[in-house]
């Protein structure tokens, strides 16, 4: 109301001036004051015009750059000013509330995708460009499909059924597993969030197998027990010698049966994260020769087996666990080398670090086979290894021996010609001896 009554006065008293020298000195030098007085506010406001026209015309449209004005005009561009403020505040508010939302989903071990109504990609996390193949650089505003184009996604996408998520298989990441699942929100748009659940469906992969191979491993000396009792207990003139055979294929299949349970318990134990090692020296060379002792019997004098000591060097360790893990290389190393073969056991030092590996001339591995050796229950032969008395968890007990030691197994075999089971230990693990 204040800026309307100044300029209703001005013009009021311009008014008044030129009745007044219309009275004074005539209506023509009234006329020409008043035309002058007028053009001369026109040629202001026009001239505050032009400036503000150049104003807007700006890339920068900041309260520093708002011309200065005069007269009415001052007031005008004052009031701009305030807004422009006001509105960079606002703006710089937004931008620093998306620049966190934008860390924090960048943060998230899950991959973001924003979808538009048309599912064009507004932004996503670098999370989601590495699980989906995609770069927010490039691929802003395109539809995801063009980009994610396995068949059941596009169908999940056009479904509009986004209550369960989709699980798809990343071929290109090496067989990673991705879980997607859509959540619509704000007008027409949708969240894409992907999850990496490799290591989940592996667990519940390896659960299953699991659960399969013991079921199948206790199924055969069940149902070996199982006959013979059925026909012992329903026959009373069985002979004394089917008897004595009876008696004793019950006994090696509950000592197989045993022998499976108790590396069950062992790898159960050696799992389990608060079951800590309780490091204590451990003398290598008397655990070898026990274990060299304890291999000659085993073979029975089917093989000629060598024990080399070539350092006096300890361990820090469970000598327990050691013992079942170096146990476990020599009875498999007897196991599959055929009668004649050669063993050798050998503990040495070696630029720093201890080594104790053991030798076979016996089958061999293949190359094929070597990464899944220590997977549970994994066979190359199952017969073959049945019928030596294996278990199947052997090697997956030396795994986790060796991790809990912070050692390495590196298995280096040639088809014919024999495997050698090297095990690697930090040199932080040694105990100096007597050289």
């Amino acid at each position: 109301m204040s800026d309307i009554w100044r300029r209703s006065s001005n013009i009021l008293f311009l008014v008044f001036i030129a009745a007044l020298l219309w009275m004074i000195f005539g209506a023509v030098k009234a006329l020409i004051f008043f035309s002058v007085a007028m053009l001369w506010i026109a040629f202001h406001h026009i001239r505050h015009l032009v400036l503000l026209e150049r104003w807007l015309q700006l890339s920068d449209h900041s309260s520093k750059s708002i011309p200065a004005g005069s007269g009415a005009w001052d007031e005008v561009f004052a009031h701009l000013a305030r807004y422009v403020r006001q509105h960079s505040q606002s703006q710089e508010i937004l931008s620093l509330a998306l620049e966190r939302m934008q860390s924090v989903t960048s943060a998230m071990p899950d991959g973001i995708v924003i979808l538009d109504k048309s599912d064009r990609i507004e932004w996503c996390n670098p999370v989601a460009e590495q699980h989906l193949g995609i770069s927010l650089g490039l691929d802003i505003g395109q539809q995801i499909t063009y980009l994610v184009r396995q068949i059941p996604f596009v169908e999940y996408l056009a479904a509009r059924q986004y209550s369960k998520p989709l699980v798809i298989k990343q071929t290109r990441l090496y067989g990673q597993i991705i879980s997607l699942q859509l959540v619509p929100y704000g007008y027409n748009q949708k969240l894409l969030i992907s999850r990496d659940i490799t290591r989940f469906e592996k667990i519940e992969t390896m659960r299953r197998d699991f659960i399969a191979n013991v079921s199948h491993e206790l199924r055969t000396p069940l149902t070996v027990i199982g006959g013979f009792l059925e026909t012992l207990s329903a026959d009373d003139n069985v002979n004394a010698g089917f008897n004595k055979r009876a008696l004793v294929l019950m006994t090696e299949q509950t000592t197989r049966m045993q022998r499976l349970i108790e590396d069950l318990l062992i790898l159960s134990r050696l799992e389990n994260q608060q079951n800590i090692v309780a490091d204590k020296t451990v003398n290598v060379v008397r655990l070898a020769q026990d274990l060299l002792q304890d291999a000659e019997s085993l073979s029975a004098g089917r093989h000629q087996i060598k024990l080399t000591i070539a350092s006096q060097d300890q361990l820090l360790g469970s000598e327990e666990e050691l013992r079942s893990a170096f146990g476990n290389l020599i009875s498999n190393a007897i196991r599959y080398t055929p009668d004649g073969g050669e063993i050798k056991i050998s503990w040495e030092k070696y630029n720093d670090r201890g080594l104790f590996f053991v030798q076979d001339s016996g089958i061999g591995i293949e190359s094929e086979h070597i990464p899944r050796l220590t997977e549970r229950f994994y066979r190359i032969d199952n017969s073959r290894s049945r019928e030596t008395g294996g278990t199947g968890l052997g090697l997956a007990i030396v795994k986790h021996v060796l991790n809990r030691h912070e050692a390495r197994l590196e298995i280096i075999s040639t088809v014919g010609k024999g495997s050698r089971f090297n095990i690697w230990f930090p040199a932080k693990r040694l105990v100096l001896g007597n050289t």
